[in-house]
């Protein structure tokens, strides 16, 4: 990546290896060149449902489970900003909406890198540019065979 240099911290016991996934996915949205961020320091964390809830309640007062959470750039620290994801999040809800494991994960990456390109998803109108950016991310990552990379052990 020319512009950005990832920090991946796997701290879910499950998740199997998944820097090399990863680095493919934001490798290619990086290379797209349609959904830029701040350059620097990219730092990913993969976590469990307890440790998201609890970054949840700590800086935005709702200490429940979520998806992703996304904390932005700071220019000062060299930082492209941080993305949060449970793992435990996309296996549960993978299992719901039919999707595969490894797509509903690099969903949510997909997810905290259009949070840090500037797209919100706070009303209807920006959650449609959401989605539409979304979807467009997924199918160059689908293209790429790279929404099936992440793993859980067994």
């Amino acid at each position: 990546m020319n512009h950005i240099l990832l920090e991946i911290s796997n701290l879910h016991s499950r998740l199997e290896d998944p820097e090399k996934a990863t680095r493919l996915l934001f490798t290619t949205i990086e290379q797209s060149g349609k959904f830029p961020i701040t350059p620097g320091d990219l730092s990913i964390a993969f976590v469990d449902d307890t440790q998201i809830a609890h970054i949840h309640g700590n800086f935005m007062n709702t200490p429940t489970p979520t998806d992703v959470i996304t904390f932005p750039a700071d220019i000062e620290m060299a930082s492209a900003g941080e993305i949060i994801v449970s793992v435990d999040h996309a296996q549960s809800r993978a299992g719901e909406s039919g999707e595969s494991f490894s797509r509903e994960l690099s969903w949510y990456l997909v997810h905290g890198w259009l949070h840090l390109a500037g797209y919100d998803d706070r009303n209807s109108q920006d959650r449609a540019q959401m989605r539409l950016a979304e979807n467009t991310i997924l199918a160059i990552l689908d293209q790429n065979h790279l929404s099936k990379s992440f793993k859980l052990k067994a």
